[in-house]
This record gives structure tokens, sequence and C-alpha cells, in this order.
């Protein structure tokens, strides 16, 4: 087992504790320990032969045994001690939208359900709604949750597949006679979601390229080898395809296999108006060929600009590649802070010292720290005296910072209450640089009423920012129902910022509506919504989703300088 394997397995642990009705600080403990192993990543072996172990937050001598225990033998005795009382396949059924531990465990005792099928059979013969506190809406919200989570083991979150991918990729490129590896397809583009994983490569001999990646660990089974295409299942079941391709052909072929099929058809059809042929081979006319060695030799040839591939959906970018007006859209280098990062002051994993080295070794120049609010116990919701604490301390470390130090702006992430109220009252905000308004309760409220809390949030002249607005989680929670356009007027005319949560679970506001939020009017802000170090490397994802959204600089606050955002947050303090 490595780091990441015995992370899901704590997790699977807490989980199944949940089920069990065990103390939920416990179950806690758990969460914080797999985030602490996430974020070690391969440097696990060393840390404990340096006798370290212990020394991380969140690891304590008994969960550090349990580490010991699972990289000596492979098992944790306590996970198999606990999967006997309490059915692993239960896991899937908490992953179900709606089917928290109470009701987990409610199903197992009453019903014998211990897996999803068992539970879907459950729902729809009518069963589950015989059962106390269950009735028919119940039912078939559970229902819709199944085919959510169905839906989710079909498409995999871009965070979990683009490392695997960019590892396959690395480890070809180190195979002999290859020149080069690309990914493509729906990860090239930074879709949310993907089935499979497209690796284009140039090679001298492809066969011995498939043999190589035949090989490579976590390979479960070759599906085709051949001269031109190569495809296999990994022992996880995602698919990877990996196609070998000429020189000549090679930009033409980028081209096809990025995608979209809707961006390819629109492409075919400006061929042929123009007389040509467009394919993976490239383009040409009456046999000639015009172009396919680059991508940007491609879209010359049909009279078009390069396409970024996060625009290729057929949005309007052929026609502003056409009229040379494509946006020039932000990038990783134009990132100068974060705009969302938990600490330990509430459920982060990390001080505020280790926040801003990360922060430094990230080449960023602020991070706003934001820690939940009172009312959020379970996430360690703070105090006020305790908020109070924590906002004296960055004041120390931003006085006493080195030349180059990010800077830490003390935000915090109020719960934006039932009836459209703050989860602190006016003078406690007026306290801290950065007040992210968020819904963390009250997802089964009707769109009208979701609707108010949000436009009520928004217009609050101490709110600088509304977090993660629709409230998803990719494959485990729908959006919240709520009029997206009115709540993006509202927060354009207060001058409140959205926020595009660049966590893979969440990547919320999504990239169509970002999109409509820029267009409304609405500045930006990615934020990781790290609640360990290593999370902060999600920006990445918060980028590809602002690219795809058609953002530029200006519209993302996270270009601006730690003074230029200090003074746009005063001014929004104030109501200007």
């Amino acid at each position: 087992m490595d780091s990441r394997d015995i992370a899901k397995t704590f997790r699977d642990m807490a989980r199944l504790l949940e089920v069990e009705g065990a103390n939920p600080f416990r179950v806690r403990a758990y969460q914080r320990a797999a985030d602490a192993l996430e974020e070690l990543g391969p440097d696990l072996p060393r840390v404990v032969e340096a006798g370290g172990l212990t020394e991380i937050p969140g690891i304590g001598r008994d969960l550090a045994a349990k580490v010991r225990e699972a990289l000596e033998t492979g098992r944790i005795r306590e996970y198999d001690e606990l999967a006997r009382r309490v059915p692993a396949g239960l896991l899937q059924v908490l992953a179900v939208p709606g089917v928290g531990p109470r009701k987990a465990r409610l199903f197992f005792d009453r019903l014998g359900v211990a897996s999803l099928e068992a539970l879907e059979a459950a729902a729809r013969e009518g069963r589950l709604r015989e059962l106390p506190g269950v009735g028919a809406r119940t039912e078939e919200r559970i229902l819709k949750g199944i085919a959510l989570v169905r839906a989710g083991m079909a498409r995999r979150p871009i965070g979990t597949v683009m490392p695997v991918a960019r590892a396959l990729a690395g480890a070809l490129r180190a195979v002999p006679g290859v020149h080069r590896v690309t990914v493509a397809g729906s990860l090239r583009r930074c879709r949310e979601t993907v089935k499979d994983v497209d690796l284009l490569a140039e090679a001298e001999a492809p066969e011995a390229v498939s043999a190589a990646l035949a090989r490579l660990p976590g390979v479960a089974e070759v599906l085709l080898s051949g001269p031109t295409r190569t495809s296999i299942r990994l022992e996880d079941g995602l698919q990877v395809d990996l196609r070998f391709v000429p020189r000549a052909s090679y930009g033409a072929a980028l081209c096809y296999f990025t995608g979209s099929q809707a961006h390819n058809v629109r492409l075919r059809e400006l061929a042929v108006r123009k007389g040509l042929k467009v394919n993976e081979y490239g383009v040409s006319r009456a046999g000639v060929t015009l172009g396919g060695e680059r991508e940007e030799d491609v879209y010359a040839a049909l009279g078009l600009d390069w396409i970024p591939p996060e625009l290729r959906e057929d949005r309007g970018e052929i026609e502003a590649a056409q009229a040379h007006r494509l946006p020039r859209l932000v990038t990783p280098a134009d990132i100068r802070g974060d705009g969302h990062v938990h600490s330990r002051y509430s459920d982060g994993a990390a001080t505020l010292e280790e926040i801003r080295a990360a922060a430094a070794a990230r080449g960023l120049e602020w991070v706003i720290v934001c820690d939940h609010s009172r009312s959020l116990r379970i996430a360690g919701g703070l105090s006020e005296e305790r908020l109070r604490e924590k906002t004296a301390e960055i004041r120390r470390l931003n006085r006493s910072r080195s030349p180059g130090d990010p800077v830490l702006f003390c935000g915090v992430e109020v719960e934006i209450l039932p009836d459209g109220g703050l989860d602190y009252p006016d003078p406690v905000l007026d306290e801290v640089d950065w007040v992210l308004a968020a819904v963390h309760t009250g997802f089964g409220q009707d769109r009208a009423r979701v609707t108010d809390r949000m436009i009520a949030a928004v217009s609050h002249p101490r709110v600088h920012c509304l977090a993660h607005p629709s409230g998803r989680l990719l494959g485990e929670r729908d959006p919240m129902p709520y009029d997206a356009p009115a709540v993006f007027e509202a927060a354009a005319r207060h001058g409140t910022a959205l926020e595009i949560n660049a966590s893979w679970r969440r990547l919320d506001l999504d990239d169509l509506q970002a999109r409509a939020a820029a267009a409304a009017g609405c500045r930006l802000m990615l934020g990781t919504d790290a609640h360990a170090l290593e999370q902060m490397d999600q920006m990445e994802w918060g980028v590809g989703i602002a690219r795809r959204a058609w953002l530029g600089p200006d519209q993302c606050l996270n270009t601006l300088s730690a003074e230029a955002l200090e003074a746009w947050a005063a001014r929004k303090g104030k109501g200007a």
C-alpha cells in the first residue's frame, strides 16, 4: 500500500465508523489523517523511516501504528474487523446523495441493504417508504441519487485522471525512440469529468512502445495492440488509448483527437465550403497536403487563428477565430494568489506558517485563509474568540514577514443561514480582511428560498465573494436549484465576486455558469478550497474552468497584486 491507498482506507474507515455511530471526533481523526497522507504522497516511506510520522498534524501514535502496519503488511487489521461488522458495500450506499450514516444503518438493519444494487431494488419495490422517516418523496430522491452515482462511475473527475495520464505519458517518453507523447481528448480540453484517456505518440518503433505500455504497473488487460493503436485497461477499470502518428500528421491528429466532436464537425463543414478536406491526417486539396504537422497549420489552412483546446466546444470559437477576436485567456502564470485555503484553525491540516511556505513554493504573492464559521461545528467552525486569535496571528505573521514572503489575508467562510442572514454579526465581519459566504446546509430548500438566500448574501455590503454557488459535488450531489441569472445580476450590482472553486470534487462555478457570470459583469475568484497543502495544486483545475469560460486575466481577482486585492476588498467592504 502507498500513501494514497492508506488515505483511501482511512476515509473508508471513517465512513464505516459513522454507520456504526462512533464518536464524531474519532471519525474526524481518520479524515484528517487521510488528508495528511494525501499531502505526503511519495514522501511517506522516507518520513516513516526517519521516525517523523507523529510530527505530522493529524497523525498521533495510534494512527501512525496503523500506517506502519499498512506499509509492512498491506493491510490494516482494524479495517478488516470493521468490514466484518459493517459490510464494505455500504460505502457505495453512503455515496448516494441523501443517504447518511443513520439511513444506511436503518436500511441495512431492517432490509439487509448492503450494496447499491440492493438499495436500488428496495427503492423500486417501494420497500424503503415503509420504514420510519422515509416516505415516497425520499424514495424518489434516492433513486435519482443512485443514477447520479452511476453516472459518476462512468465519468471520472479530471483531478483523479489527469495525474494518471501524465504518469503514463512520462513513462512512455522514457522509452527509446519516442520523440513525443501528448495527452489529448477531454483531458486536454479540461473537461471536468472524462471517460477515458487519449494519448498521441510519435515513435520510431510503435511495437516496442506498446509492449512498454503493457508492462507498466497497474495495467490489468491489453484490449488491442497494433501498429497504429494500442488500448489497455487499468486495474481500476480506466481505459487508455494510445495512437501512433507520423510527424507529418501529428498536428492534424492532435486536433482531431482533442475534439470536441462538435468542434471537429464545424471544422469539416468549413473545409467543405473552401473545397478542402480535413481529417486526422491533415488538410488537403485535390490530394495535395496543405498542413498537418502543426495544429497551427491546420487552423491557418482553414482561415482560422489557432484555437486553445479549452474553447473547442462549438460555443462561438470558430466565429471568433475567423474574425481574429479570440480572447487572451487567463493562464497559470497570471495567478498571483489563492482565494480559499483552510487552516488548522478549522478543518484544515496546516498551520498558517505552513500555508505561507506552501504559497511561496508555488510562486504566489498572497493567500486568503478562510476557515469555517461558528455554526458549522462538524468542520471546526470558529467561535468569535477563536476567529480573533486567528486574525491576531495573521497580523503578527504579516508584520514579521521577510521580503518575498506571501501576504496572508484573514478570511472567513461564513455560513449563509437558512433565512439569508450570516453566521457572524457585522462588527465581527468588520475585523477580517475577506468574507466568503457559503451554503453548507439546507440543500433541500426549494428554488425560490435558495435563490433568496444567495441574493441576500451577495447583496450584503461586507460579503466579498460567494463560494461554490451551486453546492454540487461531482458524482455525489446535484447542484442546488437556484435562479443563477438573478444571483449573478445581484452580485454584479453589489460588486460581489463569485468563486470558481478549484477542488476537483466541486469545480463550481462550472464553465458555462462562470461565463454567464462574467457576461453579467461579475468578477471571479479562483480558490482551491485546500484542506491540505498539496490541494493548493488544484488551482490548475480552476484555471482550466476559467479558460473554458473564456475568462481573461482582468476578469479574475487572482491576477491582482496583494495591494490591489486589499484595495478592492476595502472598497467592497465600504459598499463602493
